[in-house]
C-alpha cells in the first residue's frame, strides 16, 4: 500500500510504500477512492491535538471500496462502498456509550489521530463505524460528508430549531450545512474573512441570505450562530449578534483561546456549547436528509501525494469548500 506518514510534529508528511494490511476480528479493508481534508488534519500535523500516535497516517473523511473482511463481519459485504469518519471505534461500555453519547466515549480511537486513516490507498477501519454509501455515486463529492457534513449536522441540532442561523467560517462545514438549512427553511447569515469576496460569493450562491466579513453585525439578531473558525475571539462576536435566549455552538475540536469579554454579553440566558465528534445516529440522519436537501459539495481534488500541498493551501485558504485526496 501506499501512504502519506506523519512521522513527527510540524514536519510536512512523507511518502511510504507499506506492506499489505490485513483486517482484525471486527475490521474490514477499504481500498481507497477518496478522503477530504479537514481542519483537524492541520491540528494533528501542526501538535493542537494532543499526544497523536506517531507515527500515523492521517485522514477521518474517507470514501472507499470494501475489499477484505476481518472474521465475524458479516457487513458490510466486500465490493460495498462505505464511508469511515473521525469516530473510528468506542468502547461500548462507559457510561457515556451506555448512555447514548457515544461521542464522548471514555476509550474512544479516532481515525487519522489514534489510528491510521485515510491519506493512504488503503484503511482498516471498525465495521461498526463504517456508513453505508449507497446512492453516493461521487466518492470525490461524498468525502467531505464524513466529517464536514457530520460534525455541520450535529452542529445545526445543538444550536436548535431556530430560523435565522450565522455560520462563521465559510469552508467546507458552512458550504454544506447551508445547503441543509436552505432546504429546511432557514436563513443563513455567512461570516468570514475580511476581504474573502469569493467565499462571500459561494455563500450567497448557497442561499444565504446576507454574506460580509466577521467583524461586522449582521442586519438582524441571530437566533443562534455556529463557529467554524477555530477563532476564539469569534466567540465574543458571535454572542454580540444572537438574540436573548441564543446560542453559540463552537463546531471545531480545537480554537484558539477565547478573551476575556463583559457578562453582558452572556446574559439574557444565552449560551455557548461546544461540539465534540459524532454518534452514528448523526451519521445515519444525516446521511439519509443530504440526498434530500440536494446537497452539493465543493471540491478541489489533489493526487494523495500532494497532500502537504492540500493542506497548505486549506491553512492559506486557497480555496472554496473542501479539499479531497485522491490515492
Amino acid at each position: 500500500m501506499r501512504a502519506m506518514v506523519l512521522r513527527a510534529i510540524g514536519q510536512p508528511l512523507a511518502f511510504e510504500e507499506r506492506a499489505e494490511l490485513r483486517p482484525g476480528p471486527g475490521e474490514i479493508r477499504l481500498r481507497v477512492e477518496a478522503c477530504a481534508v479537514c481542519r483537524t488534519d492541520l491540528h494533528v500535523v501542526d501538535g493542537d491535538l494532543p499526544k497523536p500516535r506517531l507515527p500515523v497516517i492521517p485522514g477521518h473523511e474517507i470514501v472507499g471500496i470494501v475489499d477484505a473482511l476481518g472474521a465475524g463481519v458479516e457487513a458490510p459485504a466486500i465490493g460495498a462502498r462505505v464511508g469511515v469518519p473521525w469516530l473510528g471505534h468506542a468502547c461500548g461500555v462507559c457510561p457515556y456509550c451506555v448512555s447514548a453519547q457515544e461521542n464522548l466515549c471514555d476509550r474512544p480511537i479516532f481515525t487519522g489521530y489514534t489510528r491510521d486513516g485515510g491519506f493512504a490507498s488503503h484503511v482498516i477501519a471498525d465495521a461498526a463505524f463504517a456508513f453505508p454509501l449507497v446512492g453516493f455515486d461521487d466518492p470525490v463529492a461524498a468525502a467531505p460528508l464524513m466529517c464536514a457534513g457530520l460534525i455541520g449536522w450535529r452542529s445545526l441540532k445543538i444550536a436548535g430549531d431556530g430560523r435565522r442561523i450565522g455560520l462563521y467560517g465559510f469552508g467546507a462545514a458552512a458550504h454544506i450545512l447551508a445547503q441543509v438549512c436552505r432546504w429546511q427553511g432557514r436563513e443563513i447569515y455567512a461570516f468570514t474573512r475580511e476581504g474573502d469576496e469569493a467565499a462571500q460569493k459561494l455563500a450567497l450562491s448557497l442561499g444565504a441570505a446576507w454574506a460580509g466579513a466577521s467583524g461586522r453585525p449582521p442586519p438582524q439578531l441571530l437566533d443562534a450562530a455556529i463557529i467554524f473558525a477555530p477563532v476564539g475571539a469569534l466567540v465574543p462576536v458571535a454572542l454580540r449578534s444572537v438574540r436573548k435566549g441564543g446560542r453559540v455552538v463552537c463546531g471545531g475540536i480545537h480554537m484558539s483561546d477565547i478573551p476575556q469579554f463583559p457578562y453582558r454579553l452572556l446574559w439574557e440566558e444565552r449560551h455557548v456549547m461546544s461540539v465534540a465528534n459524532l454518534t452514528r445516529r448523526d451519521a445515519d440522519e444525516f446521511l439519509s436528509i443530504a440526498p434530500k436537501a440536494g446537497v452539493k459539495t465543493t471540491t478541489k481534488v489533489y493526487p494523495m501525494e500532494q497532500a502537504n500541498e492540500a493542506l497548505a493551501d486549506l491553512r492559506a485558504g486557497r480555496f472554496q469548500g473542501a479539499a479531497v485526496l485522491k490515492p
